[in-house]
C-alpha cells in the first residue's frame, strides 16, 4: 500500500510563505493527480488545490487563488504546495490525497484513494 509522506508547514506569521511537499513512499505518483485538502478544527475538510499528472491543469479554491500555487516535480516525484500571504484563516491540517480520476480536479475528497499523514500549518502573530 503506497503512503503519502508530507513535510513543511509550521509557525509564520500573517503575510508570511510556506511550502509543503508530499511525496510517495512504496509507489509512485505517475500518471495520477494529486490533491491537497485542509480541516480546520471544527469545520469540514474543504478542498485546497489539485494538480495533473502533466501538470499542465491545475485547480484552486477561490479562497487561496491569487496566494497559493501547486506545482510538481515528476523527476524527483513530489507535489508541493506554495503558500503565500498567509491569513489567519489558513490555519488548519493539511492533507496531500492521489487519485488516478481527472474528477479529482472538481475537489471531490470521495475520489481520492489515498492520504497523507497531515500537516499542521498556523499562520498567528
Amino acid at each position: 500500500q503506497m503512503q503519502l509522506v508530507q513535510s513543511g508547514g509550521g509557525l509564520v506569521q500573517p503575510g508570511g510563505s510556506l511550502r509543503l511537499t508530499c511525496a510517495p513512499s512504496g509507489g509512485t505518483f505517475a500518471r495520477k493527480l494529486v490533491g491537497w485538502f485542509r480541516q480546520a478544527p471544527g469545520k469540514q475538510r474543504e478542498f485546497v488545490a489539485a494538480i495533473s499528472w502533466t501538470g499542465d491543469t491545475t485547480q484552486e479554491a477561490d479562497s487561496v487563488k491569487g496566494r497559493f500555487t501547486i506545482s510538481r516535480d515528476n523527476a524527483r516525484d513530489a507535489v508541493y504546495l506554495h503558500m503565500n500571504n498567509l491569513r489567519s484563516e489558513d490555519t488548519a491540517m493539511y492533507y496531500c490525497a492521489l487519485t488516478p480520476s481527472w474528477r479529482g480536479l472538481q475537489g471531490d475528497a470521495n475520489e481520492y484513494t489515498n492520504w497523507g499523514q497531515g500537516t499542521q500549518v498556523t499562520v498567528s502573530a
